[in-house]
């Protein structure tokens, strides 16, 4: 059965939820969770949840998918053991850190992978699996073919976002409200900047980053033969009524295994939309046609919202099957015995039944009292009755007889499982290393490595591994200071598996070593083709755990979150040697859809594309690996005139050139190295004073 997971950003919404279908519901507590604008549930809401799902035969997860700190660990792992104590069904995390926090104290609770992990490959879904996870969320952005292969192979399960708002960005990957907004995706505030208007030429007179809603309730026997494990529904910022309109829609279409009707479609679309939806990314089409906004003054609808609400509001809907069993014999006391779906039975026994003074009681009028469970969360679906002739038996005493197995059986179905707990332990300390970072040096393109650049002897050079293939004539002048390394895309399918990995190879060949991974998908090619590994940016490192966590998974080196400030990158306890971002222009996002080739039709990858937004900021596109665009920010980071970042424990300092040409690589290293005063025009000092929320 394809399980629905549906969200539950309130109480009120949780009941929506189940009442309207939900096999499963996810939720948020406290602060450590991907949507803490919404309600979220308190400690004292938690139990009663748990309680109120496990009674009606729905499964609860809770959402710890945001990046934390080392400070906020211990407070996270006891919301773990809490939650496994009250039979939390499951937690998904994007964290490596939090995962380390949650298996050690609660190691009897499931992890899923957030898709905040930006899952999105086959060896991705393998590497969570030995990770310990039962099960993984894939990137949004994947189509039919690419979920099916990973689901036919995969050796846990697969969930798949089915509908709801669409990131522009790979989840995950997002850092543009961070950087610009100062609010952090990765740590549950969003802005959302990317329903903000933009536009070309300087004219920020559009919406090209705003997706509209996924909807793939016209693919569930797809899905199903996929062999897709659950279906998720967005929405833990809406109102209950919309909870309650969505899972409706999709429970009946599940069950029925059938294609929603115009009516449905149409409840849908009221319900919320952004000028309709879409099925792009999952039919492998992508285009303008995916865009739309939320109109303006769209009214509510209030109607279907009344409707909604009565589906949930001070009613019980029937939603456990159960079996009764029941047996009236002479010289016996009458026995009443239910059966739930998980094999739980319960049995009571009543007074002896007596002769029948006119009319015996018949099996059918046995099976049509207990059959009488309305008001309750169960639903009769057969009674088995043994009535022998000429007995008769009071029907409250059998109505007594139903209740008292039904409430013993709610009682049953709410119990708390004696679950293992453990101690987080932040294990030993290492102290700083005391010498200045050694300088780095990433490139986007390979006519960005001259000669000059070379001169300079960075400690590492990294190049995109299909650049360093396409032009080994880059790394002749490289100087044996220099290590050569790769870099590897943060998004690489199951079908650019091999082209990814001819040019791995071709670059190892030409004396690459290093091989810097962005993303867990690469992580098994880049050790089956022997390079060093060394953590990207895309791997974020938030706290000392994800670096230990690094550490065992093989990795020399990780790269610090520049989402942190220099501050918290200096206090880490670093078990592995720590790389940082001091020099370039950030990552805003990294895209599935094209916005160069939908502004104009065609690919135009290699000119200037500015995207400028309403406070006249300039966002450079570039072309990423795969066709894929990646936003940058508008000013690049420049630290060489403050000291600080020299004395924070770094081991690696990399400048990240990106949309530089040869001459101004060289003199920013230059610069770094204290050989010039030079200074781009505009700069930032990035996230490293300010810090996120």
């Amino acid at each position: 059965m394809l399980e629905l997971l549906s969200p539950a950003g309130s109480p009120e919404a949780l009941t929506a939820a189940v009442q309207n279908g939900a096999n499963a519901v996810y939720l948020g507590f406290g602060d450590f969770n991907a949507r803490r604008n919404a309600k979220n549930f308190t400690e004292a809401d938690l139990a009663p949840a748990v309680s109120y799902c496990h009674l009606r035969g729905v499964k609860v997860y809770l959402t710890l998918n945001t990046l934390l700190t080392d400070r906020e660990l211990p407070a996270a792992a006891d919301l773990a053991r809490r939650a496994s104590t009250l039979g939390v069904d499951a937690v998904l995390v994007q964290d490596l850190g939090v995962l380390r926090a949650v298996r050690q104290a609660a190691p009897e609770l499931s992890i899923h992978g957030s898709t905040q992990m930006t899952v999105h490959s086959l060896d991705g879904v393998r590497a969570c699996a030995d990770l310990g996870m039962k099960r993984v969320v894939l990137s949004r952005e994947l189509p039919a073919s690419e979920i099916e292969y990973i689901c036919t192979h995969s050796p846990i399960e697969i969930e798949v976002f089915g509908h709801g708002a669409l990131c522009m960005c790979y989840s995950g990957q997002c850092f543009f409200s961070a950087v610009v907004g100062e609010r952090s995706g990765n740590r549950g505030l969003c802005a959302q900047p990317c329903r903000m208007k933009y536009g070309w030429g300087g004219r920020p007179d559009g919406y090209p980053l705003s997706l509209k809603d996924a909807c793939l309730a016209q693919q569930i026997h797809r899905l199903r033969k996929m062999g897709v494990a659950c279906l998720k529904l967005e929405g833990r910022m809406k109102r209950p009524e919309y909870v309650a309109v969505i899972t409706r829609i999709y429970s009946t279409l599940i069950r029925e295994d059938r294609l929603p009707t115009a009516e449905e479609l149409s409840a849908l679309e009221e319900a919320f939309s952004r000028q309709g939806f879409t099925q792009g990314y999952f039919e492998d089409k992508t285009g303008p046609h995916m865009f739309g906004v939320r109109e303006e003054k769209t009214p509510e609808p209030k109607e279907l919202y009344a409707q909604a609400r009565q589906t949930y509001q001070n009613q019980e809907n029937p939603l456990v099957d159960v079996k009764f069993y029941a047996m009236l014999r002479k010289d016996e006391p009458v026995r009443v015995g239910v059966e739930d779906p998980e094999g739980r039975v319960v049995t009571a026994a009543g007074d002896l039944p007596q002769p029948a003074q006119t009319l015996p009681m018949t099996a059918e009028q046995v099976e049509k009292q207990l059959s009488r469970t309305g008001g309750t969360p169960y639903r009769c679906t057969e009674v088995q009755a043994l009535v022998e002739p000429g007995l008769n038996i009071p029907l409250a005493s059998l109505n007594a007889l139903r209740r008292q197995v039904l409430d013993e059986l709610s009682v049953q179905r709410q119990a708390v499982p004696s679950v293992r707990t453990g101690q987080f332990q932040a294990g030993v300390r290492y102290e700083n290393p005391s010498a200045a970072p050694a300088l780095t040096v990433s490139v986007r393109r390979a006519g960005q490595v001259s000669a000059d650049l070379l001169r300079q002897a960075p400690a590492i050079l990294y190049v995109p591994a299909a650049e360093l293939a396409a032009h080994p004539e880059c790394v002749k002048a490289r100087s044996r200071e220099t290590t050569l390394g790769v870099i590897l895309p943060r998004v690489a399918w199951d079908r650019e598996r091999e082209e990814l990995a001819k040019a791995m190879e071709k670059a190892r060949d030409l004396g690459a070593t290093e091989a810097l991974v962005g993303n867990l998908g690469t992580l098994s090619l880049a050790r089956e083709l022997g390079y060093i590994l060394r953590a990207d940016y895309g791997l974020p490192v938030f706290n000392a755990q994800a670096l230990k966590e690094f550490k065992r998974l093989g990795f020399v080196s990780a790269t610090a979150s520049f989402e942190l400030k220099l501050a918290q990158i200096r206090d880490l306890s670093k078990a592995i040697a720590l790389e940082g971002i001091v020099y370039g222009r950030l990552p805003l996002m990294i895209t599935e859809n094209c916005i160069i080739k939908n502004r104009s039709g065609q690919c135009a990858c290699e000119g200037d594309n500015i995207l400028t937004d309403r406070k006249g900021e300039r966002f450079p596109v570039v072309k990423a690996p795969g066709c894929r665009n990646e936003i940058l920010n508008s000013k690049k980071l420049f630290l060489a005139d403050k000291p600080d970042w020299k004395r924070i424990g770094l081991t690696y300092a990399r400048l990240l050139f990106t949309t530089e040409n040869p001459w101004e690589c060289v003199q920013a290293l230059e610069r770094y190295k204290d050989g010039s005063q030079w200074a781009p025009a505009e700069f930032t000092r990035g996230l490293y004073y300010r810090g996120v929320e």
